[in-house]
């Protein structure tokens, strides 16, 4: 009989990258999703079956924070992580034999703005402003279940790169058309992971059960906005690329629907924890990562 793994909001793009990796490893991948999953959120039986004798929940659930922060998304924003985080812990409080492992997705967005020096999970400061009190609240609903039975940690995911999804699309096209320089003044952290080594820190996680709590899940390579611009013009060929300074993304994005906290945000994130305890990275500076992402 297959081992089972949900995974919870599995639609996205992580979702749909963590299930194909399973599923060629043998698992039997089940996921929950409001479109093109195996299971709905409101059907709570389907979801109690499914996390019996499973041996690893993964929830990613959550609406995208690319869009404009007006109330009737920032409350969206909240609900779609707080309700689908409250759905798994009371649904796996009901289980006879529930899930082995809890991995619930968080964010890097939830330390300060950081151009001094970076962000640990035990010494990184938290910030403030909507995006952090999300991430707040997405964790403490999390941890408050204090699951006796099932191991719970929390990936506090910077952004992730990847060929199918994520920022690559739209930062490809802004380097296509002439617009690849640096936004703002460039000075802002990016701080960044290859989609591939969230599967291999999940992999990792599930093989350390001393592992519990926060993680940051980001490479140990952080760079500069004006660094990752550089790195992508020279991977997709393009000589120079003009900038965008602070008043026209403020412009832009309210055309485009989105935040300029997105892109001008410094987010310097390193993951202590998962270097103090062994992890290797497959792409753990940005060359690798493009490179991987363009050319093979």
């Amino acid at each position: 009989m297959k081992q089972k793994i949900i995974i919870a909001g599995g639609s996205g793009f992580i979702g749909q990258y963590l299930s194909a990796k399973y599923k060629l490893l043998g698992y039997d991948v089940i996921v929950i999703a409001r479109q093109n999953g195996n299971i709905n959120w409101q059907d709570e039986l389907a979801i109690l079956n499914a996390l019996e004798n499973s041996i690893m929940v993964i929830n990613l659930a959550g609406k995208s924070v690319d869009c404009r922060y007006n109330e009737k998304n920032k409350a969206k924003i909240f609900s779609s992580r707080v309700t689908t985080t409250n759905i798994l812990g009371n649904v796996i409080l009901k289980c006879k034999n529930p899930p082995t492992l809890w991995i619930n997705s968080s964010t890097a967005t939830i330390y300060r703005h950081a151009e001094d020096r970076c962000m640990t999970e035990e010494g990184g400061e938290i910030g403030t402003g909507f995006s952090v009190e999300v991430a707040k609240k997405w964790e403490k609903t999390f941890f408050d279940f204090g699951t006796k039975n099932t191991r719970q940690v929390a990936l506090r995911m910077a952004i992730v790169l990847g060929k199918n999804g994520g920022v690559i699309k739209p930062l490809t096209n802004l380097v296509k058309f002439g617009l690849g320089g640096k936004q703002g003044n460039g000075k802002q952290m990016f701080s960044w992971i290859h989609i591939e080594d969230v599967f291999n820190i999940i992999e990792f996680i599930k093989s350390n059960e001393n592992l519990t709590g926060v993680l940051n899940t980001s490479a140990p390579n952080p760079i500069t906005n004006s660094y990752l611009m550089k790195c992508l013009r020279k991977v997709i060929g393009k000589r120079f690329g003009l900038s965008s300074p602070k008043w026209l993304l403020e412009i832009g994005a309210i055309f485009i629907k989105t935040e300029t906290e997105l892109v001008l945000k410094s987010r310097w994130v390193v993951p202590e924890r998962l270097v103090k305890n062994g992890f290797t990275f497959s792409y753990p500076k940005i060359e690798d990562a493009l490179n991987e992402i363009y050319n093979s």
